[in-house]
C-alpha cells in the first residue's frame, strides 16, 4: 500500500495518465450554500451594490509562529520581504528549485514572529515540509479546509472569514463600525468593531471597489454574519453562494489552480516522499484538451501566471538560480480570452440534439471539471500557442471567459481558438461524460477583464504591472 506521493508515482507509470484519470470527482467549495438568491444576481451585486463572500471553509490556514517564521517565508518565496511588517499582508508565491510555481496564498503578518497563511493546499504543504525539515525555529498549526462532503456532520474551523465587497461596501463597513473608518493602503491590516466585537481587517478590493476581508473566532460567525447582512440591507448587500464565488476570478484575473510542479526532479524527491498518498498532489485531477506524455509540459513559471512582478532577486530562495536564467520578455503571459457567444450557443444546443454526441458540457457560471484545467489554445494554423486554465461565465460582462497563458508576441485583440473537450471522447474522470471536441473562437483580452478591477486594483495584485 502506497504511503507517499513518491510511492504512488512509482506504481502508477505515466504521471499524466494517472492525474488525467483521477477519480477524485468535482472540486467542491464546501459547506457554504450554492446560492442564496441566484448566481446571476450574486455576480451582479459585486459590481453594482455589495456582496458578502464567505471564505470560511475552502482554504487551508497555517499559523506560523517562532523566531524563524519570516525567514521560512523569505527562503521559500519569490517575493521580497523588504518592508514586510506586522499589520501587512502579501501574496505568497513559492517555486521549486527548478523555478516552477507550486501554488500561492495570502500571508497575514499578525505580529512579530506570528504569521498566518491562508490559501490552497499546495503552497501550505510546501511550507509545512520546509518547516519540518529545514531546521527552522518555528511552530506550525494547520487548520485544514472543511471536508468537501461533510455528509451532515458538524464542521468546525478556527476562524470565520468574510469579505465585504462592491461599490457600496465602504458605506456598510462604516455603518457597522459606527462611524468613519480609515481606508488604509491596499493589503494593510487594522481593526474595526462589529456587533460590539473587535474584528481584524485587511484592506482588500476583490471586486475592484474598496472593501475589507475580516475574520475572527469561528464560534462568532453567525452573530457577525447577521450583523453584516442587517446593516447592508439598505445598500443592497447580497450574500454570495459557493456557486458564484469562484467565478469572481474570471473578472479579476487570478489563475487559482495551476498544477503544482513537483512530480519530477531529484531535488524534489524528498518532498514527494514526505507528501502522503492521500495528499492534494496525489489525488488531484488534470482536465482539458491539452495532452502530453511529459508532466513537465504542465509546469508554469511565475511570468506565465502573471506573477513576474513579484520576482525579486534581493534574497535567496528556492528556484532563484533557475529564474535568473530566464528572459522575462520571452515567457508566455497571462491574458483573458473572451469566448465567442455563437460557439458557446452551439455547445449548449448540442445537449438537445440526439443525432450526435454532445460537446463537452460547459457548466455555468464555472465550467472547470478538474483540479487543474489545461485546454489547448491554437492559432489559425492549428499551432498550440497557449493554455486556457480557468473557464466560466460572467453575467456582468455577458460573456464566457477564460484565464489563459499565451505566447508573448500575440497582441490583445487577436482571435484564437480554445479546443474545448478532451480527445477521444474523454477520460475516466467522474466529471467527464462521453463528448466530442469543438474549437471555440476567443479574443485575446486584458487580465483583469473587468474594467473596474483593471483600473482600481493595486499595482501587482493580479496584474502584470510592476
Amino acid at each position: 500500500m502506497a504511503l507517499s506521493l513518491e510511492q504512488v508515482l512509482q506504481g502508477a507509470g505515466n504521471h499524466v495518465e494517472m492525474l488525467r484519470n483521477s477519480l477524485i470527482g468535482a472540486y467542491v467549495y464546501p459547506v457554504v450554500a450554492p446560492e442564496f438568491h441566484n448566481w446571476r444576481s450574486e455576480q451582479w451585486a459585486w459590481q453594482h451594490s455589495a456582496v458578502l463572500f464567505d471564505q470560511s471553509h475552502h482554504m487551508v490556514e497555517l499559523s506560523i509562529r517562532g523566531r524563524d517564521a519570516l525567514k521560512l517565508i523569505s527562503d521559500t518565496a519569490i517575493n521580497s520581504m523588504q518592508g514586510f511588517a506586522p499589520n501587512k499582508a502579501k501574496q505568497y508565491v513559492p517555486t521549486t528549485p527548478y523555478g516552477h510555481v507550486i501554488g500561492d496564498g495570502i500571508l497575514f503578518y499578525l505580529a512579530e514572529g506570528d504569521l498566518l497563511y491562508v490559501g490552497r493546499a499546495p503552497a501550505a504543504n510546501w511550507l509545512m515540509f520546509h518547516a519540518e525539515t529545514g531546521g527552522y525555529d518555528v511552530t506550525i498549526v494547520k487548520d485544514d479546509r472543511s471536508p468537501s462532503r461533510p455528509m451532515g456532520k458538524p464542521v468546525e474551523r478556527t476562524h470565520w472569514r468574510f469579505q465585504i465587497q462592491g461599490p457600496n461596501a465602504w458605506a456598510i463597513i462604516e455603518k457597522l463600525h459606527g462611524g468613519p473608518l480609515e481606508q488604509l493602503k491596499f493589503f494593510n491590516m487594522s481593526e474595526m468593531r462589529i456587533a460590539g466585537r473587535k474584528i481584524r481587517t485587511l484592506r482588500h478590493g476583490m471586486s475592484g471597489a474598496p472593501g475589507l476581508e475580516i475574520w475572527g473566532p469561528y464560534a462568532e460567525q453567525d452573530e457577525i454574519r447577521h450583523a453584516i447582512l442587517e446593516a447592508g440591507k439598505e445598500f443592497g448587500i447580497v450574500p454570495c453562494g459557493s456557486r458564484a464565488y469562484p467565478s469572481n476570478t474570471l473578472e479579476s484575473g487570478w489563475i487559482p489552480s495551476p498544477l503544482p510542479a513537483i512530480y519530477t526532479g531529484d531535488k524534489l524527491k524528498p518532498y514527494r516522499a514526505w507528501l502522503g498518498a492521500d495528499s492534494y498532489e496525489a489525488t488531484g485531477a488534470i482536465g482539458g484538451s491539452f495532452v502530453s506524455d511529459d508532466i513537465e509540459d504542465y509546469y508554469l513559471n511565475p511570468w506565465e501566471l502573471g506573477y513576474g512582478s513579484f520576482v525579486k532577486f534581493d534574497h535567496d530562495f528556492h528556484g532563484r538560480e533557475a529564474l535568473e536564467a530566464l528572459n522575462p520578455t520571452e515567457q508566455r503571459r497571462k491574458v483573458t480570452l473572451a469566448w465567442n457567444g455563437e460557439d458557446l450557443a452551439k455547445i449548449q444546443a448540442s445537449l438537445f440534439d440526439g443525432s450526435e454526441t454532445p460537446y463537452k458540457f460547459f457548466d455555468l457560471p464555472l465550467a472547470n471539471y478538474a483540479s487543474s484545467s489545461y485546454d489547448r489554445v491554437v492559432d489559425a494554423g492549428g499551432r498550440t500557442v497557449g493554455l486556457s486554465m480557468f473557464s466560466g461565465y460572467s453575467f456582468n460582462e455577458k460573456a464566457a471567459l477564460s484565464l489563459a497563458t499565451i505566447d508573448h508576441e500575440i497582441p490583445v485583440g487577436t482571435e484564437l481558438r480554445v479546443v474545448w473537450g478532451e480527445p477521444d471522447g474523454g477520460t475516466r474522470k467522474t466529471t467527464v461524460e462521453p463528448h466530442r471536441q469543438i474549437e471555440v473562437r476567443a479574443v485575446v483580452s486584458p487580465a483583469p477583464y473587468s474594467k473596474v478591477a483593471r483600473e482600481t486594483y493595486h499595482q501587482g495584485w493580479r496584474t502584470e504591472r510592476a
